[in-house]
Formats: C-alpha cells, sequence, structure tokens
C-alpha cells in the first residue's frame, strides 16, 4: 500500500496538470448554469450568460480547439432549452459573417498565384535602400493586402514574416549570432507595430472587426466596409509614417543604408517571372472589390458580402482557385462556426435583457462624468483589459457587446462610439507577445525580448490612440462621419 500511494497521488497530479482546462472550464458552466439569476434578469438570460462565458473562457485556455468550443455552446444552447434551435442556429445566414468567410477564401489566392510576394518585392526594389525605406515597403505591402486577407497570422506570418527575416539574415542580423539588432529587430518590430494600424484601417484585415460591426449594427448604428475604411484611413496613415521615425528614437537599428535589399527583391522578382494570367485575374478582381467596397457600394447599392462572393466566384469560373482550395481553407469554415456562435449568443443576450441589465448597473458607476471623460475611461478600461487576454477576438466577442451600449447610454455619439471600439480593439492586440494570433510568431523569432516587446507594444497603444483621438474627430466631423 505504501508504495501504491504515491502511484496514485501522481497519476491524480498528472491527469490534473493535463485536464486542468477542461475541468475549470466544465466547472465554470456548470456553477454559473446552475446557480441563481441576479434580481431584475430572467432564468433564461442568466443560462444563456453562463453558455456565452464558457464559451469566451473556452476560447481563452483553449480546453479543445476554438471551433470544438463554439460548437459546444451552440449545442448547449439547444439541449438546455435556453434557446430552440432555430435560435441557436440563427447567425449561420448572417451577411457579415460570410463576408470574412468569404475574404478567407480570397485570401487563398494572393498565396497561390504569388501576387502577394511580387507586391511586397516591388515595394522593396523601389523604396528598400535605406532601412527606412524597408520599414515604408512593408507597411505598403500590408495595406495592398490587408482588405482581402483577414487573417493578421497569415498576413505577417505567411508573407511579411519571411520577408522581413529574409533580409535581415542577408545583413548578418540572427538572434543566434547576438546581431538581432543590426537590422532584424527594427524591422520586425515596425512590421508587427505596423499591422496593428494597418487591420484597424480596414474591417475585413482582422477576423474580430466584424464583431464590432455586428454589435453596431445591432445598436441601430450602420458601419460598413466604406464608412470603417474611410473613417480610419487619415489617421492610420498619419501612424504608419510615424511609426519608423519613433522605431529610429527608441529602437534604432545599427544599419541604416540597406541596398543590398533592393538587390534581393529584384533578383526575387525575377526568379517569379512574368506576371502570371492568374495574377491579373487576382489584381482585377482586388481592385474591383475596393471599387464595389466603397464607390460602388453607394452608386451600385450592392451588397458587401455580395460583392465578395462575386469576386471568388470570378476566381472559381477562371480556375484562379478550385473548390479543393477552398474547402483546405481551414481559417475559413473555422470562423464560420466560432463567428455564428458568438454573434447568435450575442445577439440574444441583447433581446433577453442581458445586455440592457449589464448596461444599467455599469453606467450608474460612470454617472457622475461627462460624455467625453466616460468614453476615454471606457476605451481605455477595454484596451488594456487586453492583458489579460490571449485572443483579441475573445475579448472584443466578451467586451464590445456590453461596452458599445455602455458608451450610447452615457452619451457618446454613435459613430464615435462604435469606431473608437473597433480601431482601439486593434491597438490592444500588440500589448504583449500572447495578444493576437502574429504575436508569438514574432517573438518567438528571437529578434525582440520580452521586456522590449512589452514596452514597444505599449508605447505604441498610447502614440496610435492619441493620434487617433487628435486626428480622427477632425477629421470624422470634416467629412460627416461624425457629429460633436
Amino acid at each position: 500500500m505504501q508504495t501504491v500511494a504515491p502511484v496514485v497521488a501522481q497519476t491524480k497530479k498528472n491527469f490534473l496538470a493535463a485536464n486542468w482546462q477542461r475541468i475549470v472550464w466544465a466547472a465554470l458552466f456548470l456553477i454559473l448554469f446552475f446557480s441563481p439569476a441576479p434580481q431584475g434578469l430572467s432564468h433564461q438570460a442568466w443560462q444563456l450568460f453562463a453558455i456565452f462565458i464558457s464559451t469566451i473562457l473556452g476560447f481563452i485556455i483553449k480546453p479543445y480547439p476554438m471551433v470544438v468550443v463554439a460548437l459546444t455552446g451552440i449545442v448547449l444552447c439547444g439541449l438546455t432549452g435556453t434557446l430552440k434551435a432555430k435560435e441557436a442556429l440563427s447567425s449561420f445566414g448572417d451577411t457579415s459573417i460570410w463576408l470574412i468567410v468569404t475574404v478567407f477564401f480570397i485570401s487563398r489566392a494572393f498565396s497561390k498565384t504569388g501576387l502577394g510576394q511580387r507586391i511586397a518585392y516591388l515595394f522593396m526594389s523601389k523604396v528598400g535602400k535605406t532601412t527606412l525605406g524597408l520599414a515604408y515597403a512593408t507597411s505598403l505591402t500590408n495595406l495592398v493586402i490587408a482588405p482581402v486577407v483577414p487573417s493578421n497570422t497569415a498576413r505577417l506570418g505567411g508573407i511579411l514574416f519571411p520577408l522581413q527575416q529574409s533580409i535581415s539574415l542577408a545583413y548578418n542580423s540572427d538572434p543566434a549570432m547576438g546581431t538581432e539588432r543590426r537590422l532584424g529587430s527594427f524591422i520586425m518590430a515596425n512590421a508587427f507595430q505596423g499591422n496593428l494600424v494597418v487591420s484597424a484601417m480596414f474591417l475585413t484585415a482582422a477576423a474580430f472587426n466584424p464583431i464590432v460591426a455586428n454589435v453596431a449594427i445591432d445598436n441601430g448604428i450602420h458601419l460598413d466596409w466604406g464608412t470603417w475604411f474611410l473613417g480610419a484611413i487619415v489617421p492610420g496613415i498619419v501612424c504608419l509614417a510615424i511609426l519608423p521615425l519613433v522605431l529610429m528614437l527608441v529602437w534604432p537599428p545599427e544599419v541604416k543604408k540597406s541596398p543590398e535589399a533592393v538587390t534581393i527583391a529584384k533578383g526575387k522578382l525575377h526568379e517569379l517571372g512574368p506576371v502570371k494570367r492568374e495574377e491579373y485575374i487576382m489584381l482585377g478582381v482586388f481592385l474591383g472589390l475596393i471599387f464595389l467596397w466603397t464607390v460602388g457600394a453607394k452608386l451600385f447599392h450592392v451588397d458587401a458580402t455580395i460583392a465578395a462572393m462575386a469576386g471568388l466566384v470570378v476566381m472559381l469560373l477562371t480556375r484562379v482557385l478550385t473548390w479543393a482550395d477552398l474547402a483546405a481553407e481551414k481559417g475559413a469554415w473555422n470562423t464560420l462556426i466560432w463567428f455564428s456562435a458568438l454573434v447568435m449568443m450575442a445577439k440574444y443576450l441583447n433581446s433577453l435583457g442581458f445586455i440592457p441589465w449589464l448596461t444599467e448597473h455599469l453606467s450608474t458607476s460612470l454617472n457622475g462624468l461627462g460624455w467625453q471623460a466616460a468614453f476615454v475611461l471606457v476605451i481605455l478600461s477595454y484596451m488594456y483589459a487586453h492583458y489579460f487576454f490571449a485572443s483579441s477576438t475573445a475579448h472584443t466577442a466578451a467586451m464590445a457587446p456590453a461596452f458599445l451600449p455602455l458608451l450610447l447610454v452615457l452619451g457618446t455619439p454613435p459613430m464615435l462610439a462604435a469606431l473608437g471600439l473597433g480601431y482601439a480593439g486593434n491597438f490592444m492586440s500588440g500589448l504583449t507577445h500572447y495578444g493576437n494570433g502574429s504575436a508569438p510568431i514574432f517573438f518567438d523569432s528571437g529578434y525582440i525580448p520580452l521586456k522590449p516587446f512589452w514596452l514597444l507594444g505599449l508605447l505604441f497603444s498610447v502614440i496610435f490612440t492619441i493620434i487617433f483621438a487628435l486626428v480622427g474627430p477632425i477629421w470624422w466631423e470634416a467629412i460627416g462621419l461624425v457629429q460633436f
């Protein structure tokens, strides 16, 4: 018995260590679901909140893959009688969800045709003679491809990170040699932080942006692709222009000239050869989508999702993409599941009275403030709560449905409230080395150590927020987007 007890104890310890996420996930759901509803809330609303908050926790601690957690949440809504089956599955037809799913499919053509790489090398060959030029070439590349590549991980990890790494190694800037500060640390930081701005500039540049747009629509605010882009274009460009200059002061590279980068870029362009038929089609579809999402939406009243699907159909009919390509695009199908689950839960949390109940309780603590002060406090709270999240999607889904109505109750102009949450949600994702999908890629490369990574994240979250707070209102009022 004396020999068995330690074995049993060790087995129990191993079991808990291997399954703690699942235990915590299940325990939270059971405790909340079977606890009495707070005063003023229906039992149905409280049950749905228990399922919702358990789903969000599952996204954070990952007891199972994200899509499995989301499906579990949908099934629990129906099995427990909290919602009818038709209600639990209602969001699978939501146009904002299919917009981001379709853009995921389209983004596959950028990598398949090689157009994304060609654009990157083209910019690099033109303005890459200096380190600053390299930084701006990276931002230009990101700006061009971001509208139709909604995954930060795919855009940075699949296109921009390999380019930054190859240039760094060409200049013998390698963490393994202790020479990361020679060039790599600078261009890696620029690419990562610049992506936060680019993601904020387009509704379809980050998978979590449409969550805010959807919440805005649920609250009577028409926030479409063109409005999102129009609001961000001026402050966003200012941020991208200032970013490398600030980095030169606080995180300077040892190399200031980079003529070899131009040589590398020209060599890569030569390897790619002449522009292929598929690239021309991809470029045409891309330009057509930008037109339909902006000017065309006003002139022809074409829905953004239908426009995206039309572009996808063109690429299928011309065989730029095949159905096999679409079937293999796991990011799109995963997004369809988890996004549908979150949109459905947020919708019914609102209609069942949970969001109004929570908003009323939160607003009482801010009643003594004017809407301007309350707006600043709410936005900053929303942003810096991200230190406790390992997913921008989970953070946005958990807080945006409550924070947007809160801002409206406090008197914030509706469009300002929606845009503020939308843009801030991107700036917050660069605070830590685990804050979004691309952060671990850049951190694990070794070019930016932990402390500088966090400090740079904090610094640029402040700088970007200040720029949007100063430049944004002037621009928004000038174009009639927000009336103060």
